[in-house]
């Protein structure tokens, strides 16, 4: 199932039952995995590690080097995992020495001219819009959706559970459960449809709802929010998550 006119580098490890198509480059130093689909023209480079069930679209370049003015070729990887469709155009870039590795894990759907910046950590069952555009070094929890358009700053964190609005610009940290959108981008509600699709009951979205109602309330900074959090709600595991994230996690402040 491997096209005459495909190159694959001699060192290059191909699991079992993969299609690679016509023009595909697969670099020397890459592992990829079983049943794994390469369409035609996607480029696979050094140190990319690919697990199996994979479908690479047309164009799709994994492993390129970072644009990153400090990256001195050093031996990194992309590392990426199960059952991932990764759409036309999109490109993902390996690691820098900072983390020495850009990851992508498991039931991701990254749509066309998407772009994952060096060092980024993305977690598994996310969805990641057209010409969205994530720099380097950020995180992005489970099942987090990020429509079309969205540019996120590097070092941003965005929580999982979380939907953003299409063209919306990032450049704080994103707390779980909700929505953001507008311009300049701001909390606008819980995510209840995304919420309620995943199974969370009503008694937890209740109390989600809640929480942000006080971190949020009327003229309360983030502070404030949180010692009334603590003060007047049980504490729930997705209380929990909330005020970790908000107290723990978040390096850059939370979205407004």
């Amino acid at each position: 199932m491997i096209h005459p006119s495909a190159y694959i580098d001699p060192e290059a490890k191909i699991g079992e039952n993969c299609e690679i198509g016509a023009f595909v480059y697969i670099d020397k130093n890459v592992v990829i995995g079983d049943n794994c689909i390469i369409m035609p023209q996607a480029c696979i480079l050094n140190g990319t590690r690919m697990g199996k069930n994979n479908k690479i679209y047309h164009g799709a370049i994994i492993g390129g080097e970072p644009q990153d003015l400090k990256f001195r070729g050093e031996e990194t990887t992309t590392e990426i995992g199960d059952n991932n469709m990764i759409r036309e155009n999109v490109t993902i870039h390996r690691g820098t020495a900072s983390k020495g590795k850009t990851v992508v894990g498991s039931n991701n759907l990254i749509m066309e001219n998407a772009h994952i910046a060096h060092d980024c950590e993305i977690g598994s069952g996310c969805i990641i819009g057209n010409s969205t555009k994530i720099a380097g070094e950020v995180i992005i929890d489970d099942n987090a959706i990020l429509s079309a358009c969205v540019l996120v700053h590097q070092f941003t964190h965005i929580a999982g559970y979380v939907m953003i609005q299409g063209g919306s610009r990032l450049n704080k940290d994103i707390p779980p459960y909700i929505i953001v959108g507008r311009d300049p981008a701001r909390y606008c509600g819980l995510n209840i449809v995304g919420l309620r699709r995943r199974g969370f009951s009503n008694e937890a979205i209740h109390a989600i709802h809640e929480a942000y109602r006080l971190l949020y309330g009327k003229g309360n900074n983030v502070s404030m929010g949180v010692a009334q959090i603590k003060e007047t709600l049980p504490m729930t595991p997705e209380v929990e998550h909330i005020l970790n994230f908000v107290e723990n996690v978040a390096t850059r402040g939370i979205i407004g």
